[in-house]
């Protein structure tokens, strides 16, 4: 695999054939002068991505505002042969939301269709339109006593509709697992424009094929989600928050084994940070400190957390388990939230790491996933297969240590050649997800496919697999239209 880049963009712009010029202005009557733009400067944000490493073109960006207009403009684009690029908040870390070179594509923004159409407390579930902005549906759940776990980074500018897409993992999958886990029912419009209502609020039923599951993780490849009904869980009473420098990795994972074991499994985070994420972000993000006085090669963050009123028990384990693992020297050292204010600083520590590593130049990332157990191994393995192709490599590793997921990067030399280091993307990538298979793991944990791992994927997943994937596809899709060159 090469380092990721687009194409470059043609001088001119795509001409568009008598079919899809007719189709356009059908769309544009059917969104009515809210619902479209050709603007330069407003479809710009649309068309490239968080990381940088893809730009596309566009014909007009469309935004609709019901599900009733997603199925016209969908019906439309079927009869014209018009590609559609399916959009939600575009942070998308893998180029899967964002449109091809060749500016032949219409953008399909689910930004409009931002309304919760219900909260059910009893059967502790919430129907949500695509366009829901994550953080404001984790808010709304906190307003009538409950809580949706999907957290992740980008969740203030991030949609629903877009995770769901990707099946979003984030920091809280130990618990409550990823997104497709947190979904029960999906409302779909299919590539020929026939709306699927799939929004059932059950958690048994046994009626054939799962067909949500088709749609939950394929990044638009197959149709649309504009809408869910998605898992609600009880409040958290109370959040018990430590920072803890261990002795190395091995002791990590034996740390999150004993806090889920003497706990009663409460144990909501588990994220584990090495020595240079916690120094980029001191260098590179004013306000944030370290917590601990001495300096240490790995770190982690762990949180406890408790729906009942049990607090005090809660707290009292917690000290006690941190205790016992500093006597046995798994824990070398630790800092506890004495506040809400400082949880929020050691998650600073943690929230802060992609944006550090772009601050600080050029890195090679990797979002993979083992079993839990292997994650020592892997991590030494891989480490040092990356250092035979670059001994002065730097390695920046964090992430959800406790359900298998790392971000294993690798950042360029201190005061080396950043054009150089990038020459040798391919071999360090192969050298990582070669690791990663050989311990029964994937190269993409939670960031999806795209294109930044569309061909690469060929390596790792079987014939069999990609010809199911390939059949699929070319069953509810057979014109290739939804969110070309992406995944398959």
């Amino acid at each position: 695999m090469a380092a990721p880049a687009s194409r470059p963009l043609p001088e001119t712009p795509y001409q568009p054939n008598p079919a899809q010029t007719d189709a356009i202005e059908r769309i544009k009557a059917v969104v009515g002068p809210r619902g479209w733009t050709t603007d330069a400067g407003e479809m710009h944000p649309h068309l490239v991505e968080w990381r940088g490493y893809y730009e596309g073109r566009a014909q007009m960006v469309v935004r609709p505002a019901n599900t009733e207009e997603v199925a016209e403009v969908m019906r439309i684009c079927a009869e014209a042969r018009l590609p559609i690029t399916p959009q939600g908040g575009n942070t998308s870390m893998c180029g899967g939301s964002v449109p091809l070179e060749d500016g032949e594509e219409i953008i399909l923004s689910l930004a409009r269709m931002n309304k919760v159409r219900a909260i059910d407390t009893v059967n502790y579930t919430m129907t949500v339109e695509a366009g829901c902005v994550l953080q404001a549906l984790q808010n709304t759940a906190a307003e009538v006593d409950r809580y949706f776990p999907l957290s992740l980074a980008a969740e203030g500018s991030c949609m629903i509709g877009g995770n769901l897409s990707t099946n979003a993992g984030g920091t809280n999958v130990l618990r409550y697992g990823n997104a497709k886990e947190l979904v029960l029912g999906l409302e779909v419009v299919l590539p020929d424009g026939r709306i699927w209502n799939g929004l059932q609020g059950l958690r048994k039923d046994n009626t054939g094929y799962d067909l949500k599951q088709l749609f939950l993780g394929a990044e638009g490849t197959l149709g649309i989600i504009t809408a869910a009904v998605l898992k609600l869980f009880p409040k958290p009473r109370a959040i018990h928050a430590a920072f803890c420098a261990v002795r190395d990795v091995p002791a990590a994972m034996e740390l999150l084994g004993r806090a889920r074991s003497q706990s009663g499994d409460r144990v909501e985070t588990f994220e584990l940070l090495s020595r240079l994420v916690i120094d980029l972000i001191l260098k590179h993000i004013p306000g944030t400190s370290d917590p601990l006085a001495e300096r240490h090669e790995h770190y982690v963050l762990l949180e406890l957390v408790t729906t009942a009123d049990d607090d005090h028990a809660l707290a009292e384990s917690f000290e006690a388990i941190l205790g016992q693992a500093m006597e046995d020297g798994i824990v070398l050292d630790a800092a506890i939230a004495q506040s809400e204010q400082q949880r929020q600083a050691f998650w600073a520590l943690r929230e802060n790491g992609s944006e550090s590593q772009k601050l600080e130049g050029a890195s090679i990332k990797h979002d993979i996933s083992v079993p839990v157990s292997a994650i020592p191994a892997f991590y030494e393995d891989a480490w040092a297969a990356v250092r035979e192709i670059e001994p002065e490599a730097r390695l920046v590793a964090f992430g959800h240590a406790g359900d298998g997921n790392l971000h294993y990067n690798i950042a360029e030399p201190a005061g080396g050649d950043r054009s150089a280091f990038l020459d040798k993307w391919p071999a360090i990538n192969q050298a990582v997800h070669d690791t990663v298979h050989a311990h029964h793991g994937s190269i993409s944990a939670e960031h999806g496919i795209g294109r930044l791992k569309r061909e690469e994927m060929t390596r790792y997943k079987s014939d069999v697999e990609l010809d199911v994937m390939k059949t699929i596809k070319a069953a509810l899709d057979p014109h290739g239209l939804m969110n070309r060159g992406k995944v398959i």
